[in-house]
């Protein structure tokens, strides 16, 4: 419930399309055009279901990216740039940041997921290396899409990541476990920020979930 007493309501693609559908499919008419509008909306829906798998990840990436949503690193100079720009100046750091790794998955994803460390100790200016495990515990194929956040958040634009395998589909077949690396680097700024006084820990957290349905699921809070 918000702060003004409205209720949070969950809301999915299949709920919106079937709300629709009900809703024009009750009018009078002849069978012949029941059938024929029974046609039109389930022909839309495999269209609609088929071009969310293209765009959901690529759209919810972007956002991501430009709001830092969730603690989401926003793009601004590039990392190799940054590594230049460090190298260039001579930069030593003496300050070391412990970066810890989480990994969930959503209800009904029948995954194992791990990250292979508990942490990694890093300076500003330093690149790191860290690797995931993903395993498919199903009898069935299952592709995988992973989001991350960077907690704390105001944190989260000192830390770039060089390769990841968020945002990417990962098919596992059943039984099948794969490694995934996390290529990341602390931008030297961050000892230098007075806002990072005090801030010694960071957690990196990725989630994987059933490719296009589960992002389509979103709350709506009444403000």
């Amino acid at each position: 419930m918000s702060k003004h007493g409205y209720k949070s309501r969950s809301y999915s693609l299949e709920n919106l399309v079937s709300t629709s559908f009900s809703r024009q499919y009750a009018t009078h008419a002849t069978p012949e055009k029941k059938s024929r509008k029974m046609l039109f909306y389930l022909t839309g829906l495999v269209f609609a279901m088929v071009g969310c798998s293209y765009a959901a990840v690529p759209l919810y990436r972007r956002f991501c990216q430009a709001t830092g949503y969730g603690g989401t690193v926003q793009r601004r100079e590039s990392v190799e740039e940054k590594i230049a720009r460090h190298v260039k100046d001579g930069t030593v750091t003496s300050r070391e940041i412990v970066v810890q790794f989480n990994a969930d998955v959503a209800d009904g994803m029948p995954w194992k997921f791990i990250p292979t460390q508990r942490e990694v100790r890093v300076k500003p200016g330093e690149s790191a290396l860290a690797f995931y495990t993903a395993e498919n515990r199903s009898s069935a194929p299952i592709t995988g899409v992973s989001t991350y956040n960077v907690t704390p958040m105001k944190a989260a634009i000192y830390f770039n990541k060089i390769q990841c395998f968020c945002f990417e589909e990962q098919r596992l077949l059943p039984g099948e476990q794969i490694d995934m690396p996390v290529f990341f680097y602390i931008d030297p700024e961050f000892e230098t920020d007075p806002k990072m006084d005090g801030i010694n820990n960071l957690i990196l957290s990725y989630t994987f979930f059933k490719e296009c349905f589960a992002l389509f699921s979103f709350t709506v809070s009444m403000a």
